[in-house]
């Protein structure tokens, strides 16, 4: 049996310092004495309904599960060294609010958090908001389905992950990347995914600004690419496009079918990608 927790308000520094096998139910941590590390070193811990305004409250926890709970702009780092969380319903609006963690479960939950994710393992996304600068830096792992992302610099150097469903609008989005599929999803933004390596959309629409340069092992398979222009630039493509394109350039291997495409642009003698303008009744002139 959990030992329950509840109606408590705590704001002590190391307030349930290395606790196990609790449950904390409709608490609030914060006050004037501004205390931090609420729940440091602590495992089997069961979090519901709760409010968080202090900063640092999960460091180096182990099986943790918080539910319909709050964490304002001032739970600064909220879960770092942390490892087999489940996260639901809750808000989480704390900068650097996950970093250096393992085995993250988030689901129907809103983000609002620069530097969001950084280093973290094995994390899976499902139902949810968020809004970040930097997200998920160097994580691995990652499996997200139905995610609103909106924000810069999001998905650098990451590995081995998968993405269904999802709506990105975001800048400089999967620099580095390796190993990750893309699927029924729309990402949206400027120089997507240059140097990454591995990488595969499918089903997807892509709008915005000399995306996927100098990438290696690229795949596109029956993608829309909207507002796109000095696509492909120094990549190794095998692509399928179902829309025109405004100006594919400098491909370095590989093959682009496209139904139509505003200008080819080959002026490297080392590009040899090749470029097939396949027509079909829908391709429009641009």
């Amino acid at each position: 049996m959990m030992k329950m927790i509840e109606n408590q308000t705590f704001d002590e520094e190391r307030a349930l310092y290395g606790s196990e096998g609790i449950l904390v139910k409709h608490c609030r941590f914060d006050g004037p004495a501004d205390g931090e590390s609420a729940f440091k070193e602590s495992k089997d811990i069961h979090v519901e309904d709760c409010f968080f305004n202090l900063r640092y409250p999960f460091w180096h926890d182990r099986n943790l599960e918080i539910c319909g709970s709050k964490m304002t702009e001032l739970c600064r780092a909220a879960l770092w060294y942390s490892e087999h969380i489940v996260i639901t319903d809750t808000k989480m609006y704390g900068i650097k609010a996950l970093r250096e963690c393992s085995d993250v479960t988030i689901e129907n939950c809103d983000i609002v958090s620069p530097e969001f994710g950084w280093s973290v393992q094995e994390i899976r996304m499902k139902n949810s908001t968020a809004e970040s600068e930097y997200f998920l830096l160097r994580a691995r792992n990652i499996d997200f389905s139905n995610v609103t992302f909106k924000g810069k610099y999001s998905f650098q150097y990451i590995e081995n992950a998968t993405f269904d469903n999802c709506r990105f609008d975001t800048k400089d989005a999967f620099w580095h990347a390796k190993n990750v599929t893309v699927k029924n999803s729309t990402v949206k933004g400027e120089y997507l995914a240059w140097y990454s390596e591995g990488l595969t959309l499918i089903n997807c629409r892509i709008v915005g600004t000399q995306p996927l340069c100098y990438c290696k092992n690229l795949k596109l398979v029956d993608c829309e690419m909207i507002d796109t222009d000095l696509c492909f630039e120094k990549s190794e493509v095998e692509a399928v496009i179902t829309t025109p394109v405004i100006s594919i350039k400098n491909p370095l291997a590989g093959k682009i079918t496209v139904p139509a495409v505003g200008e080819q642009i080959m002026d490297d003698p080392h590009a040899k990608g090749k470029i097939l303008v396949k027509q079909n009744k829908e391709a429009l002139c641009i």
